[in-house]
């Protein structure tokens, strides 16, 4: 496989054993199962070539009939290996939606190997509700986030059913997952 397969396959794994095998978000299995999620990968470093990639995939979705592209996940496997660089990067990619007048259109979601949430600990397991093996930004839509909520109608709950399933299942059971990038 090359690295951009690899990529991919380790995101898939990732996607397949934590957010759907965890239920860590209960919206992921349906367009997961019906082949409606969009893998891009950038393996560009800079932020410039990083932007147009991001850009590319924004239009790509919004272009793409949502019963066959559901939502995108950009995996940069190349780039931010620090996570305050990828956090600073948030506010430059959230330019992009405003730039391209997609506020309220597409919503981005960040995942990251380092991912920390504020007032957290490094080391917190917590924060792995946020850890994909490489950083990544998810491109949803916001019609699909309208619809989840209305059939799942406690959503706030799941930020709080996931610190309950990663504390139970704790850093030895996350690691248990392999989860991790294959990539070096």
């Amino acid at each position: 496989m090359n690295p951009e397969e690899i990529a991919i396959a380790d995101t898939r794994r990732w996607l397949e054993r934590a957010v759907i095998g965890l239920n860590l978000c209960p919206f992921a299995k349906a367009p997961h199962v019906k082949g409606q999620i969009h893998y891009a990968v950038c393996g560009a470093t800079g932020r410039k070539a990083l932007l147009q990639a991001l850009r590319a995939e924004l239009q790509a979705l919004t272009a793409a009939d949502p019963a066959e592209r559901e939502t995108t996940l950009l995996v940069m496997p190349q780039a931010f290996a620090d996570f305050l660089d990828f956090n600073d990067f948030l506010d430059e990619a959230e330019g992009e939606l405003t730039e391209l007048d997609l506020e309220g259109v597409i919503q981005i979601a960040p995942f990251h190997p380092r991912f920390q949430f504020a007032g957290t600990d490094e080391d917190d397991i917590t924060n792995a509700t946020n850890r994909a093996p490489y950083p990544t930004l998810h491109l949803l839509r916001e019609d699909s986030i309208d619809r989840a909520v209305e059939a799942f109608p406690e959503a706030e709950m799941i930020y709080e059913a996931n610190m309950a399933t990663l504390e139970k299942l704790g850093d030895a059971g996350w690691q248990a997952l392999e989860v991790g990038p294959t990539l070096g």
